[in-house]
């Protein structure tokens, strides 16, 4: 669709002059056929808040199990137990995953699952207990609100009870997955049995009462709408007006091989880089924007650092929910190749550790990035 370029001016002058966008302006930067501008605005505001840095972490993820009982037409990560492809980690799989992760250098983890039909919630503060008492130093970014909404039920605890157990047994943050599409019609038609979005910005509250920082996310490429993604967007705003607990913004592009959506088309880079862009000019109050490269591909994340994403995610190593959906991007890189990938863009590569604290990268990252 395009749209005179008076519209757009219009925008920009917003932007410039650091007024919030509008319902309108968000549909307007969907709708333009001039992507090009779009991508160079959000550019522009990403570097008038961090300069020309693009920050990065050593991570690993561990997705300890995808036995689930939810069942969501998005996904091909969840199994039934039986089913091939199902799989659980032992405490012994997880901590040597960790030993790992600790010997290649990371300072995080991060760690989702299935809702497991059989795990007692202790099993959960006892993960994380072994792990800071085996690797202190190490962040524990784990559990999306999905999995805290299963524990309070597997307890029947509040939410902030569940969430001061585990603060209390070594968690340091949370992922923002879960949130999918904070809309009802797709709820209804993908993802019904998951946690509606008012529940999902209610357990991101009490971590925020809390004092723990987590991400948002947004999954696109399926059957949203341009309307439904703006909406998206300014609730998420709006939460983090109320408590200012986000630290970042994650477009999440959908991979529909091996799930019931397979019949969807993969959505193209060019629309990856407009997530990007828009979630930047958009998501004004959250941070950091940050591009993963798990489902977009290390090409097009790497062209997102000059459409408004200040962070890339990461070095990752073994990573199971998108590629069990068909992705064919590696499962981790090195940090020297990230930081070269970073400045091959223009940017400077900064890493950092979870709370987007700056760290200093070991010698050899740094000469060869």
């Amino acid at each position: 669709m395009d749209l005179p370029a008076d519209s757009l001016a219009a925008v920009s002058r917003k932007v410039e002059r650091g007024e919030r966008l509008s319902f309108e302006d968000g549909v307007l930067l969907y709708k333009t056929a001039d992507l090009a501008a779009v991508g160079a605005l959000a550019n522009a505001a990403c570097e008038r808040r961090h300069g020309g840095v693009v920050t990065y972490n050593v991570n690993r993820h561990i997705n300890y199990s995808n036995l689930c009982t939810d069942e969501c037409m998005f996904c091909a990560f969840g199994k039934k137990r039986g089913e091939a492809g199902a799989y659980e980690f032992t405490m012994d799989d997880i901590l040597a995953r960790a030993a790992e992760a600790v010997s290649q250098g990371a300072d995080e983890l991060h760690m989702v699952g299935g809702l497991h039909p059989d795990l007692p919630y202790d099993f959960y503060p006892a993960m994380l207990a072994a792990l800071k008492e085996r690797f202190p130093a190490l962040h524990l970014k784990c559990f999306t609100a999905v999995e805290i909404d299963y524990f309070a039920s597997l307890t029947g605890w509040p939410v902030e009870r569940v969430l001061a157990d585990l603060i209390a047994h070594g968690l340091g943050s949370m992922p923002g997955g879960g949130a999918e599409v904070f809309s009802d019609r797709i709820q209804r038609k993908i993802f019904r049995t998951k946690i509606k979005y008012p529940r999902w910005f209610e357990i991101h509250a009490a971590a925020h009462r809390l004092g723990l920082k987590t991400n948002m996310t947004m999954l696109y490429g399926h059957i949203e709408t341009a309307e439904e993604k703006v909406t998206h967007l300014i609730r998420g705003r709006e939460a983090q007006d109320r408590s200012g607990g986000f630290l970042t913004f994650i477009p999440l592009l959908f991979h529909p091989e091996n799930t019931a959506l397979r019949k969807l088309p993969k959505a193209r880079p060019i629309h990856s880089l407009r997530e990007i862009a828009v979630a930047r000019l958009m998501a004004d109050n959250v941070p950091h924007v940050k591009t993963y490269w798990i489902m977009t591909g290390l090409e097009t994340a790497q062209i997102a650092l000059t459409f408004g994403a200040d962070d890339i995610d990461g070095t990752v190593v073994e990573e199971k929910i998108t590629h069990m959906a068909g992705a064919v991007t590696p499962e981790g890189v090195t940090e020297s190749f990230l930081r070269a990938l970073i400045a091959d863009a223009g940017k400077t590569p900064r890493r950092r550790d979870t709370l987007y604290r700056p760290l200093a990268p070991p010698a050899a990252a740094a000469v060869a990035g």
